[in-house]
């Protein structure tokens, strides 16, 4: 996806002339709003990041033959409507919910598309999505460190003000609305308490069936903690930046045979904060009946899970179409959910596939590769047993499952590296 490189791009005017990026815009005092005089900040924000004030010029009203999200400024400033009553979206009256980051209105199609591009990431580690409208294209990219969302140039434009997407695309080094100080931009109003509403939100509206853990200020977050069960992913969380050199940048405990392990062993070696396990990868050994990793994981599972706590864990079993259809009926009972399959198509052609159960944000986004046919996964299936292709690592079809635990998780490279 086409993305807006903020720090190293610039913008230029009609005449070829090169845009400076600026460092407000607002060069002087002036100029800022009054609204932004003594901001007040937000408890959740990290109180010691550097950021760039980034104000809404003036909104300029639309005129009433606009339609649409045209109209969103001039029904609040003019017909003094209450932006609840819009949907932030798409600017329709046809409110279903609230905006779970934004104050404003949302119609059940956006909520839909939404909750679908909620956790996806693409493989720069940002989100795949604007996180107002969740539309695609390019995007600007909040230059926090610590952050990972992007906003539409339609969006920026209309709710904060017209050209402003512009004036941001020109900084060296912008903040977005998420983590600024100050909490509105122009019509652009970010919720108090937005991880609690996104929570909220996402129980509430959502069809999965796990609820969401409260996303986590980057002050509160801490190395993750991970248990891997047949399968070891140390290279897929270190080059997502979870795991580093030195024992306080994550910790990974990885067993092949947990024939002997009992409760004991599990509390001693944790706690634990996620829970790897996975059927055998294709040229690897089968040593035990497929389902015997399931009962294995299942079993681990009740061991590592915290009791009567509320801080997150997460879980991901991992079939590498090694479960015959019995099987996969006594996964979705035993882990009370249904999988998703994750392809790999190149060209056309159905390369690769796991079937992923996990409460992971995003696992089951009907906006991954268009699933194949069961009849395409049982061939696929076969030729892997009878060719005896080497050992694949799931780098490739796992990797961006795991960046969703980047809102939970302190991680220790922005730089997302091959893991191959």
């Amino acid at each position: 996806m086409a993305r807006s490189s903020l720090g190293t791009r610039r913008l230029e005017d009609p005449d070829g002339c090169n845009l400076e990026p600026a460092c407000c815009l607002y060069p002087e005092p002036w100029q800022q709003p009054c609204e932004i005089a003594t901001p007040a900040l937000d408890l959740e924000a990290e109180p010691s990041m550097d950021v760039i004030l980034v104000g809404s010029s003036e909104l300029s009203s639309p005129v009433p033959a606009a339609t649409g999200r045209e109209l969103i400024a001039y029904e609040v400033k003019v017909n003094q409507r209450n932006i609840e009553e819009i949907c932030l979206c798409c600017g329709s009256f046809q409110v279903h919910t609230q905006h779970p980051l934004f104050e404003g209105g949302m119609c059940a199609p956006c909520k839909d598309k939404f909750l679908d591009a909620l956790f996806l990431y693409d493989d720069d580690g940002y989100q795949s999505y604007c996180s107002i409208c969740s539309s695609g294209g390019t995007l600007l990219i909040c230059e926090n460190p610590d952050c990972t969302r992007c906003y539409c140039f339609e969006c920026v434009d209309i709710l904060v003000g017209p050209g402003t997407s512009g004036k941001v695309h020109a900084m060296s080094n912008w903040v977005c609305f998420l983590c600024l100080p100050f909490s509105r931009s122009g019509l652009l109003q970010r919720r108090k308490k937005w991880r609690s509403h996104l929570k909220a939100f996402y129980d509430q509206e959502s069809k999965s069936p796990v609820e969401m853990f409260e996303t986590l200020p980057v002050w509160r977050r801490q190395p993750v903690r991970v248990l891997a069960l047949f399968g070891d992913i140390k290279k897929e969380l270190t080059s997502l930046g979870f795991l580093g050199s030195g024992s306080d940048q994550g910790r990974l405990k990885h067993l092949d045979d947990v024939t002997d392990v009992v409760r004991k062993d599990v509390e001693e070696w944790g706690p634990f904060d996620l829970l790897y396990g996975a059927t055998p990868a294709p040229g690897h050994a089968c040593d035990h009946p497929p389902a015997w990793y399931l009962f294995q994981f299942h079993r681990l599972l009740q061991y590592a899970r915290p009791s009567g706590s509320l801080r997150p864990f997460f879980w991901m079993f991992v079939d590498h179409l090694m479960l015959n259809k019995e099987d996969q009926d006594l996964v979705c009972r035993f882990l009370e959910m249904e999988q998703a399959t994750i392809p790999d198509v190149r060209g056309g052609v159905l390369q690769s596939a796991v079937r992923v159960w996990s409460n992971i944000p995003a696992i089951r986004s009907s906006r991954h590769s268009a699933l194949p046919s069961e009849e395409e996964l049982s061939g696929l299936a076969q030729n892997r047993q009878s060719s005896k292709l080497p050992a694949q690592r799931p780098t490739k079809l796992l990797k961006n499952c795991f960046l969703p635990l980047r809102e939970y998780f302190k991680y220790f490279s922005t730089e997302l590296t091959s893991s191959s």
